[in-house]
């Protein structure tokens, strides 16, 4: 049987060994999820605002955006001086105190709109660094508060943008408007798949040199062709810049172009002439009396042509009578046939000629 002494040993080593483990695992769970150094000694430091736009105790201290420590108290100052209602504790490494300029400001910043807040401080320019249980100036809230403002609007926004989309998603997928129907149109997709078809046929034929574009692109016969044209017209475009051909003489030869020039001038002196009344165009288009005779002239002519069509005179009974016109076709019946007969039997009428002699 056992001794009391070694009892008592053993238990006090198994006792020992379960303090040092659970030592042990609140060491590793404070190092794993503190945000404490064991070995860094903090000290305070403050900074006033007028509000604490619902900061909280432990929430993070940074330094241009890295964390050098938490929140130790947040609460009322008891100073009504503006920017010193709110007084807050900022417990911070004591090694980061010699990068923490005098003037430096701190001011409560979050991650993002909705995100956490935390105090950031903006390191300033002094040399003089801040000291422990010493004051940094603060930024005013105001300006974090209307950011949030605008962070909420900024949501309502999307919100409102978003349903829109939900709606616009909707209609799609009931298979409404344009969208809708390219997207559950069986047809509309049948006549999409045929165009493709049909696409894809005609760059085969582009392809195996068929058609008239085929041959455009492979056949060398039709591009020494249109080489030869292109040179053609190149060189009939130097010619040109020479003053060679007629084309040539009206770009470059002065004294062609001074004879056109001059035939101009002679055509606008002519129009002036004829705007004047000189000449017989220019009287023919000025003058009264000119116009006046042939008014009349064109006036008898026309009272002519009426006595014609009512049947007056000898021309107007040619055209109205029909007996007279009866008459004067039979006269002219009688005379070819007796100019036939004379042609037939001419002894005939000169025998009756000589007998009357």
């Amino acid at each position: 049987m056992p001794s009391s002494k070694k009892v008592s040993w053993a238990q006090l080593r198994v006792g020992l060994l379960a303090i040092a483990a659970m030592t042990l695992v609140a060491v590793l769970v404070f190092l794993m999820t503190g945000d404490k150094s064991l070995f860094q000694k903090r000290v305070v430091i403050h900074t006033y605002l007028d509000d604490s736009a619902a900061l909280t105790v432990g929430s993070a201290v940074r330094l241009n955006g890295i964390v050098i420590g938490k929140v130790r108290w947040v609460g009322l100052s008891g100073d009504t001086r503006p920017n010193r209602i709110i007084r807050l504790d900022l417990e911070v490494e004591e090694r980061f105190l010699p990068a923490i300029p005098t003037d430096s400001q701190a001011a409560i910043s979050a991650e993002n709109v909705l995100g956490t807040k935390f105090i950031n401080i903006k390191k300033g320019q002094n040399a003089d660094s801040v000291k422990p249980g010493g004051t940094l100036p603060s930024l005013d809230t105001r300006e974090f508060d209307e950011v949030v403002q605008s962070g909420y609007a900024l949501l309502a926004s999307a919100q409102g943008l978003l349903k829109r989309v939900d709606n616009i998603v909707s209609i799609v997928e009931a298979g409404k408007g344009s969208i809708g129907r390219l997207l559950v149109d069986e047809e509309l997709y049948n006549r999409a798949n045929t165009i493709l078809r049909e696409t894809e046929k005609l760059m085969a034929a582009l392809g195996s040199n068929q058609g008239t574009v085929g041959k455009l692109i492979y056949e060398d016969e039709l591009y020494r062709d249109i080489r030869a044209s292109v040179g053609r017209l190149d060189s009939l475009l130097q010619e040109l810049q020479e003053g060679k051909g007629t084309a040539g003489k009206l770009l470059k030869d002065p004294s062609l172009y001074d004879d056109t020039r001059k035939s101009i001038q002679e055509i606008r002196t002519l129009l002036a002439d004829v705007n004047a009344g000189k000449g017989t165009a220019g009287k023919l288009m000025k003058s009264e009396e000119l116009h006046n005779q042939i008014s009349a002239t064109l006036n008898k002519i026309d009272a002519l042509i009426e006595r014609m069509n009512t049947g007056q005179g000898t021309v107007g009974q040619l055209l109205v009578n029909p007996q007279l016109y009866e008459n004067l076709s039979g006269a002219t019946q009688e005379m070819r046939n007796l100019m036939k007969d004379f042609r037939a039997n001419p002894k005939k009428f000169l025998t009756i000629q000589l007998k009357l002699f």
